[in-house]
């Protein structure tokens, strides 16, 4: 039993160094650029030519025309956008998605699939998958590309445009998207110079306990103020800067409105002090 035991784990162990690693034939690539504000990240693998007719009509070529195709090898070519895209002109959400051709003479279809699990098979294509379809124009290259490529290229000056090319043998295809980076380059404008009221309170405060200009104090609580309809610590603070500039009665309705926030937040403290700036008015 014993011996049983020993020429099973050795051979295991021969099993375990037998495994050596090669390369494959069709090496993976990854390829990612960023169009305006949006990150193009293609995942494929690239076949070589190896002398085969890759193009053409009928079952004697590699891809033939008119056929369903992965699109590279393995497990095809997967394609993913950061943000939405118009694909050709499709509306794409942001996503990752399976990149699938149909290749001809004079057009090539380019399907973007939300089926993740087709892979490196087209047999479960379903067109109810689709989110984008695009016909385009191939072109011929005067130079023969014999390792598959896939690329973003041609990239706008204004980085709005650019196109997906999909190179080998003699052949070129360009699919156009287009991003659309204004919204997000507003929004963050206007967070980055929207005034923090939190930050022209304290700002306020220091100005009116250090005798500093009363009327750069009173716009900034103002603001503060109107953005914090129920804080009674800023009330007060703009109703003390308003009596300080002689404006009674803009001092009185902000101590009211002080008063009553502290109320409601049932702050006796503040309530009193109000009370008192009140009398101090009438």
């Amino acid at each position: 039993m014993k011996n049983y035991v020993l020429i099973l784990m050795l051979a295991i162990a021969l099993t375990t160094q037998a495994q050596v690693q090669t390369p494959q034939p069709s090496t993976a690539s990854t390829v990612t650029n960023v169009v305006g504000l949006t990150e193009v990240k293609i995942e494929y693998s690239r076949p070589k030519m190896k002398g085969r007719k890759i193009y053409g009509e009928g079952e004697t070529f590699l891809v033939p025309f008119g056929k369903m195709w992965r699109t590279a090898a393995n497990s095809g070519s997967r394609i993913t956008f950061s943000d939405e895209v118009k694909f050709g002109d499709t509306a794409v959400p942001k996503g990752t998605y399976q990149l699938i051709t149909v290749p001809g003479a004079t057009q090539w279809t380019v399907i973007l699939s939300k089926d993740m699990t087709l892979g490196g098979s087209t047999a479960g294509y379903d067109a109810a998958n689709d989110v984008a379809k695009v016909t385009v124009k191939p072109e011929k290259l005067t130079e023969k590309v014999e390792l598959f490529t896939m690329e973003v290229t041609d990239i706008a000056e204004n980085s709005k445009t650019a196109n997906i090319q999909i190179a080998w043998e003699n052949t070129s295809v360009k699919v156009p998207f287009s991003v659309d980076y204004d919204a997000k380059v507003m929004k963050a404008i206007e967070a980055s110079t929207k005034p923090n009221p939190n930050v022209l309170y304290q700002s306020a405060l220091y100005y009116f306990e250090n005798g500093k200009d009363l009327k750069q104090a009173n716009e900034w609580i103002a603001v503060a103020a109107a953005a914090n309809p129920d804080a009674f610590w800023i009330w007060l603070t703009k109703a003390k800067i308003q009596k300080a500039l002689g404006d009674k009665k803009g001092a009185l309705e902000s101590a009211t409105a002080s008063k009553a926030a502290a109320e409601k937040a049932k702050n006796t403290e503040y309530v009193k002090m109000n009370d008192e700036l009140i009398k101090g008015l009438k």
